[in-house]
């Protein structure tokens, strides 16, 4: 990838970011070397690497501890004579129980329903060096000091200096008693002077001892005094610390030398670490995108095409993310640093606290988009979005993306960006693209992006548009993908004819001709530079002369362009609004196929459950064999159907057979009737004699039967207390449910009921009757329904359908 483009996209920038995440400076350095991969394995093996982590952090929760760097501790062991010192083999320590641990959560993490099989593969891939673990544990202190049980001799040693010191001790507090010198010392204790145990002796006093002064306090009041009786214990000490070292020294080599034989192993365990610390940036830098819009990782797809979905630029979404998380004002500074519009970089509009998400679309077979519209509209950061973004998903980065965004696999990115002139070298605008394009010229192909801003501004304008012309087809006919903003009529024109490119214009407030930030397609756009000038305080007099002089060219097509950008931003508003419907309703379809899998689930180990109770009574002799095969047929017969009670069981309704059918002329509305194929009461709603139909609610649930598949009931039609009925109109359905008369527990629960068969139903709304009353009952309804979740709004009921006797519900 070319090292120019990094830098003009600002590749390095979220580099930044990216290693401001990490917890070492190990993997803050990784984080800086990350770069695009150009094979297409790698990634795709990088994105589903980032997935699993993501995964894994969620399901687990583990978060990774900062871990020492440990280059200088494996330079040093390339020397065969080096030893390690007690520093380093706690650094050694601390890296390898924190590889130990992110090994142990992500197997358990595997094994208690996770499924990330790329993590447990890298993770061995990395086995850990048991030898060297064990004896850094069993030698090495959390406190970076050695254990007294690293050896059996540094035991004994240490052991024995506990016994002097507790012998000075005692023979110190023996000596101050025997001969009164309390008042002769600073200080009641003994204390250590050159590695010796001294008295502190006031000053004055010292010629009234003998011992020997080792040195002096920095004012000089306390002298350090070894009394002669401490002199032979003081030397036994120094042989016996003498001793101490050389069985550290001892240790640490033991130590040393497990290290440098199982080196492979640290090397790899420490490699883990880090790649799991630029794992955890890249999940965190995902969580930081997610703070102002939707993110992860772009697919890409080999030979497939653009399709960007509400993009926005990385960088100005990690600065509206800061912004948002402390607080602050405005991501101005942030959107001039990455180029919003060259215009923008100056005294520009202000731009929104969050970037503005755009779709970058090309349809499938397009090779080139090319963008027009009116100065700091947008242009430049799209491309710079687009660019930056195919950056990252080649490197394996989260981007601030939709779900179901694709790139194709470029392996080459070229970015003409910004203004390259260069007086030192004697180089134009003009000529510094020309030379840059020539010199990339030979890596075109397939495989290549091509980024052009205002590419043959710097010249004479007829010949600078018939020279992008001629760069557009030449790009394109190499298999390239070319992005490119221009002002220049002609390029305009051409992306209109072309059929391999797309033409696309940024957006205004018809009102106020401030840039919205987003792209309308398949038209383009008028520069407004008249209205940038006007807002940013050119006098009005130079405006209107200009106004002169473009009314005498005959160009002024600003009326023309006005009326296509208001439709453009018509149209835009039309589609985000049908896309928030459709979002809703397939949020709606989401949570009623969730409840219909769990009643469904419900059912049937309902079901499954009274099966297993008859062939356990069978088993046991409570029922004969034919009473166990006419239940399971029973069971079997409920679970087809879907009824509570079928023919035959206990309690249940008459054989079909027994009730004679009906003729449609003889039903009418309100009448009770039976649906003889499910066995089921129900109320007669409508009745179509013309076509021999009838319209039942089956408790809550309508539908149209036949007139032959009705029979008549006995009982007169009523519609008791807490009985649900349906209201139908021409225009929505809707429920009705009664629940005057009733306890406020029952109420609740019997509109709960209602509600859910209302969701089953597909209905829009239920009406909820609760009377007047002291309004306790419709207190206790309206707290209720505040906590469904699939309740969108109620309210009461208009004066002349019920008023405060009655409560309007509309469902989601």
């Amino acid at each position: 990838m070319e090292s120019r483009s990094l830098q003009v996209l600002e590749f390095g920038k979220v580099l930044t970011h990216l290693a401001g995440m990490c917890v070492s400076e190990a993997g803050a350095e990784a984080a800086h070397a990350v770069r695009p991969l150009t094979d297409i394995g790698a990634v795709h093996h990088a994105a589903a690497l980032f997935d699993e982590a993501r995964r894994w952090a969620g399901h687990t929760g583990f978060r990774l501890s900062s871990f020492p760097p440990l280059d200088g501790v494996f330079r040093a062991l390339d020397a065969p004579a080096t030893v390690l010192d007690l520093d380093a083999l706690w650094a050694l320590r601390q890296t390898l129980g924190l590889a130990r641990k992110l090994a142990l959560s992500i197997r358990e993490g595997q094994s208690t329903g996770g499924r990330w099989e790329l993590l447990v593969a890298l993770v061995d891939g990395h086995p850990l060096p048991q030898r060297t673990v064990s004896g850094l544990d069993r030698c090495v202190s959390d406190d970076g000091l050695l254990r007294d049980e690293s050896s059996p001799e540094l035991s004994l040693v240490r052991g024995e200096i506990r016994r002097i010191h507790q012998q000075c001790t005692r023979k110190v507090k023996e000596y101050a008693q025997r001969y009164n010198i309390g008042h002769y010392l600073q200080d009641e204790f003994m204390t250590l002077s050159s590695d010796r145990y001294v008295l502190p002796l006031k000053s004055n006093f010292k010629g009234r001892l003998q011992g020997i002064i080792h040195d002096y306090s920095q004012t000089g009041e306390t002298c350090y005094f070894e009394p002669m009786f401490l002199v032979e214990l003081n030397n036994g000490l120094q042989e016996l610390k003498r001793e101490e070292r050389e069985e550290e020294r001892k240790v640490l080599r033991y130590l040393t030398d497990l290290v440098r034989d199982e080196l492979a192993a640290v090397r790899g365990a420490y490699d883990l670490l880090v790649e799991a610390d630029v794992l955890c940036a890249r999940c965190a830098l995902s969580a930081r995108f997610e703070e102002c819009g939707e993110a992860g990782a772009v697919s890409i797809v080999e030979g497939g095409h653009v399709a960007l979905l509400g993009a926005r630029h990385p960088l100005l979404a990690l600065a509206a993310a800061r912004e948002a998380k402390a607080g602050g004002a405005t991501v101005q500074s942030a959107a001039r640093a990455t180029g919003r519009d060259k215009a923008a970089s100056g005294h520009g509009p202000q731009f929104p606290q969050a970037p503005q998400a755009v779709d970058i679309e090309l349809l499938p077979g397009q090779l080139g988009l090319v963008i027009s519209g009116g100065n700091a509209g947008g242009k430049t950061v799209c491309l710079k979005t687009l660019g930056l973004i195919a950056l990252m998903g080649l490197a394996g980065l989260p981007v601030p993306v939709r779900p179901g965004s694709t790139l194709p696999f470029w392996t080459d990115i070229f970015a003409f960006i910004g203004d390259e002139q260069s007086l030192e070298d004697n180089v134009s605008t003009f000529t510094a693209q020309i030379r840059h394009l020539s010199g990339v010229w030979d890596r075109l192909g397939s495989g290549a992006l091509v980024i052009l801003d205002e590419f043959g501004a710097g010249t004479d304008p007829a010949q600078g548009a018939a020279l992008a012309q001629a760069v557009l087809d030449e790009v394109m006919d190499a298999g390239s993908t070319v992005v490119a903003a221009t002002h220049f009529p002609a390029l305009k024109a051409y992306a209109l004819t072309r059929e391999q490119v797309r033409a696309a214009s940024v957006l205004f407030d018809p009102a106020t001709k401030r840039p919205l930030f987003r792209l309308a397609y398949d038209q383009v756009g008028a520069s407004q530079a008249l209205d940038v000038a006007r807002e940013h305080g050119l006098p009005e007099a130079v405006l209107r002369r200009a106004e002169q002089y473009l009314l005498l060219d005959g160009e002024d097509t600003s009326a023309l362009v006005d009326r296509l950008n208001a439709l453009a931003v018509q149209r835009e508003a039309e589609i985000s609004s049908l896309r928030a419907e459709e979002a809703r309703f397939r949020d709606k379809r989401a949570k009623l196929d969730e409840r219909f899998e769990r009643e469904r689930r419900t059912l049937f180990e309902s079901v499954q459950g009274q099966a297993k109770t008859v062939l356990q009574e069978w088993k046991s002799g409570k029922v004969s064999h034919k009473q166990a095969l006419k239940a399971l047929a029973e069971t079997r017969a409920r679970l087809a159907g879907g009824a509570p009670g079928m023919p035959g069981e206990g309690g249940g309704p008459e054989e079909p057979s027994q009730a004679p059918a009906l003729q449609v002329e003889t039903l009418r509305t309100g009448q009770a009737v039976r649906y003889v194929p499910w066995g089921k009461k129900g109320t007669v709603v409508e009745v179509d004699a013309r076509r021999g139909r009838v319209r039942v609610d089956l408790s809550g649930v309508t539908m149209w039967a036949e007139a032959k598949d009705l029979a008549a009931l006995d009982e007169k039609p009523r519609v008791a207390v807490g009985a649900v009925t349906r209201t139908i109109s021409d225009a929505t359905a809707s429920m009705r449910v009664d629940l005057r008369g009733m306890r406020a527990d029952v109420a609740v629960s019997e509109l709960s009921r209602a509600l859910d068969k209302a969701l089953l139903a597909g209905m829009s709304a239920v009406e909820a009757i609760h009377g007047r009353g002291t309004g306790a009952l419709r207190k206790e309804i309206h707290a209720f329904l505040k906590t469904f979740p699939a309740v969108r709004s109620f309210a009461l009921a208009p004066e002349d359908q019920g008023g405060d006797g009655v409560t309007v519900i509309e469902l989601k």
